[in-house]
């Protein structure tokens, strides 16, 4: 299976008390960080609140830049509103796409700003740096409730390095004396705005305040909760190109789950481990030890590990390509399984039928072409019917898996779409990330 990338995940978060499958959240560990709930008038009216969000939205490629998706945006609106009834001054600050360190015109964030004073119902100003004079100016000028969008921080290559310079300048020049993270998607980034400014705030204004947005709050309820306290049984679904980049992530999961299901292209390493034959489909061969490996792990530990039965194979990677359905046995030399088929469907659905907790990460096959969309389609279907008739907790995160959810129209019937697809993960691994260990505790 080779899946082509999706650029980003577009985050949907619901109101959890009032739709099926959201109840089982009474039972759920709470956050040990304090949040964006726990400030106080007293605590931030006319000063100014350092904010990291996630606002790393798609743009239009050519012409004028515009926002094509501005669910990110709308998603931080909770937040910066709270802070605004409390008098603060907020400076809004994000990445946008990879610039590396140099000045893209075509990420800057100024159309952002556009876009989210829609959503505010008040003015956003766009400052063209994130350091120096210009933020300086833009910040003493801030009245309470104010909100300004400092440029993007990765024009500037201290950024991704948490240089302590650059993380000063950033403190300083804002004149911030409280912090917030409601960036769940680069919470795993021990970065400068993530981290490294915490630091020097805390510097500068002792016993500053440095807490969670409500983004990343609720991020981190469900998935904290998922890796200690699921409801049982507790099924994770794991799928994508390459074994490789989730070796971690399925160790942890066969410490924690009943049953784990496995699709997408790193199931062929799976089968030629097992001796089969898989045509021309996707392969790590320096990853088919390893492959067993997870194999005998999971048998030992009386972990259910579900594999493909049946492949939708095709004669070459496109939409127009001609396709048949065989046994994981069967694959023909010259084809490539793109997808899972029919029997893996009604299979995965019967282990899943008594789950009371599932998370998703990765999509099933090249979803992105209708011929091979099935089996990630009727697993995205399968989640939102364990969600609203069974009240089941289903969690679904990683860029892919979550524009597979969206494209399904299915979002609003999930419990909770994650806004990270690296963070999910190393979450569901039970790592600690940089940018939630920033913050204070409760």
């Amino acid at each position: 299976l080779i899946l082509a990338m999706i650029s980003r995940a577009t985050p949907v978060f619901k109101q959890m008390a009032s739709a099926p499958g959201r109840m089982f959240f009474r039972g759920f560990a709470e956050s040990t960080k304090k949040s964006v709930k726990s400030l106080t008038q007293a605590d931030i009216e006319g000063k100014v609140v350092f904010v990291r969000a996630d606002l790393n939205v798609p743009v239009t490629k050519e012409g004028e830049v515009k926002v094509t998706d501005d669910t990110r945006i709308v998603s931080s609106i909770p937040t910066i509103k709270e802070l605004q009834s409390l008098g603060a001054k907020t400076v809004v600050t994000s990445h946008m796409g990879r610039p590396k360190g140099k000045v893209n015109e075509r990420m800057r964030l100024a159309p952002i700003a556009q876009v989210m004073a829609q959503h505010l119902g008040s003015p956003v100003t766009a400052v063209s740096d994130c350091i120096g004079e210009s933020v300086r100016k833009a910040c003493q000028s801030m009245r309470g409730g104010d909100v300004v969008l400092l440029e993007n921080l990765r024009f500037h290559a201290g950024e991704t390095k948490n240089e302590e310079a650059f993380s000063a300048r950033l403190a300083s020049d804002t004149g911030a004396m409280a912090y917030v993270n409601d960036a769940f998607g680069t919470a795993h980034r021990a970065h400068s705005s993530t981290a490294g400014v915490v630091e020097q705030i805390k510097a500068l204004h002792p016993g500053a305040p440095a807490v969670s947005g409500l983004l990343l709050e609720k991020e981190i309820a469900f998935l904290h909760s998922a890796v200690t306290s699921p409801v049982r049984p507790f099924a994770a679904i794991v799928g994508g190109a390459k074994v490789s980049t989730k070796i971690t992530v399925l160790e942890s999961l066969m410490d924690k789950c009943e049953k784990v299901l496995v699709s997408g292209g790193m199931i062929f390493t799976f089968l030629k481990a097992r001796g089969h034959g898989i045509g021309s489909s996707i392969v790590e061969n320096d990853c088919l030890e390893l492959a067993a490996k997870l194999e005998e792990t999971a048998k030992a530990k009386g972990v259910e590990l579900l594999l493909p039965t049946d492949v939708v194979i095709a004669d070459k990677f496109d939409s127009d390509a001609n396709t048949d359905v065989v046994s994981v046995e069967s694959i023909p030399d010259g084809w490539m399984g793109l997808d899972h088929g029919p029997e893996t469907c009604s299979i995965f659905r019967n282990a899943l039928s008594d789950c009371k907790t599932v998370v998703w990460n990765g999509p099933m096959g090249a979803f992105e072409m209708e011929k091979f969309a099935n089996g990630t389609n009727d697993l995205a279907l399968c989640l939102a019917e364990l969600t609203t008739s069974k009240g089941a907790t289903t969690i679904v995160g990683g860029g892919d898996s979550v524009a597979a959810v969206k494209k399904c129209g299915l979002e609003e019937q999930l419990s909770h779409i994650s806004t990270g697809g690296g963070a999910s993960l190393e979450m569901l691994e039970g790592k600690t990330l940089p940018g939630v260990a920033a913050l204070d505790d409760k």
